[in-house]
């Protein structure tokens, strides 16, 4: 127990650095994560729409997901240098391989007779996607997300590497002394993050799933 009241009493004494850390942090899931969306929900889309595209993106993607973020981290740094960009970038690429994959298999698994259905009541593509099709689809790529959202708040303390900061600094921190109270004032709030997500989204994906 000693080492959490020290891990305590060395967070209040350094409340402000570990609120400004926090922030970092939050920012450093938050950006990668609007990308990851913005960019991976209609890839997955037009991969679930063309054969074509699946082959490409998927395979793409999972080669992607092989490769050590801190490596990605490290190839960005010689085109941008030791910035919050290079961190970015590769957490970007850390979260759009669950995002595509999961939309992809959520499009592509919805039954084609509901499709038909949909279409012989008289509606168009774009009603039968709003209407039909994304809320079917909603809860596979709601796992998705809280995959990525997990795996970029965990990996996010890798920025601390290059000196972007975030939660991890105090990882790094924590090693370079030998110090495992200040380590944890790291790991801590950071295993809370990522519990919070994973529940949260997990509640969302559960509120999303239609009634069998």
């Amino acid at each position: 127990m000693d080492i959490f009241v020290r891990a305590y009493a060395y967070a209040i004494d350094n409340w402000a650095d570990l609120m400004d850390a926090l922030q970092q942090h939050c920012r450093l899931v938050l950006i990668p994560l609007a990308i990851g969306l913005i960019v991976g929900l209609p890839l997955g889309l037009w991969s679930a729409r063309s054969r074509w595209a699946a082959t490409v993106l998927i395979n793409s993607f999972n080669g992607l997901r092989v490769i050590p973020s801190l490596a990605i981290l490290f190839v960005a740094i010689p085109y941008l240098g030791l910035t919050f960009q290079s961190a970015v970038v590769a957490l970007t690429l850390l979260v759009m391989p669950p995002i595509l994959i999961n939309t992809d298999v959520a499009f592509r698994s919805i039954d084609p007779m509901i499709r038909e259905a949909a279409y012989g009541m008289g509606m168009n593509s774009r009603q039968v996607l709003r209407t039909i099709e994304i809320p079917l689809a909603l809860p596979v790529v709601v796992s998705g997300v809280k995959t990525a959202t997990v795996e970029v708040v965990a990996s996010a303390t890798l920025a601390a590497f290059i000196g972007v900061g975030g939660l991890g600094a105090f990882i790094v921190r924590g090693f370079s002394l030998y110090d495992n109270a200040i380590l944890l004032v790291g790991a801590i709030p950071v295993a809370l993050l990522a519990i919070s997500a994973e529940i949260g989204l997990s509640l969302l994906q559960r509120w999303l799933q239609p009634p069998q």
